[in-house]
């Protein structure tokens, strides 16, 4: 658990330090998500040694959704008064988001 916990930080400040010295317009992590992406794909072996950590960050996800619920019931009001906006970008974002992963997969399975 304490390595897969590592890695994962590990990847994630690389990922920061890229964006810092690079002034990329992406968020650390997902540079981070990307570099741990294409470790794995070279070093296959390490799959198997950090499956058991990643079932186990993935069982406690539910935990990550805390401070999300704490943010709307905070700014509730703001909320309330900018719901057409709010709805169209998670309307939009879903759809591109479901759109991105069906051509994904189609191009993943060719």
């Amino acid at each position: 658990m304490i390595r897969t916990f590592s890695v994962l930080l590990i990847f994630q400040c690389l990922g920061e330090g890229m964006v810092y010295a690079t002034g990329l317009p992406v968020p650390g992590p997902v540079i981070g998500m990307l570099f741990l992406f294409i470790y794995l794909v070279l070093r296959k072996s390490e799959v198997a040694k950090l499956v058991p950590g990643v079932q186990t960050l993935l069982g406690h996800l539910s935990l990550l959704f805390i401070p999300a619920g704490v943010g709307i019931m905070v700014h509730g009001k703001m909320v309330t008064e900018e719901w057409l906006p709010l709805s169209i970008a998670l309307i939009v974002s879903t759809a591109v988001s479901i759109v991105v992963t069906a051509v994904c997969v189609k191009w993943l399975q060719k």
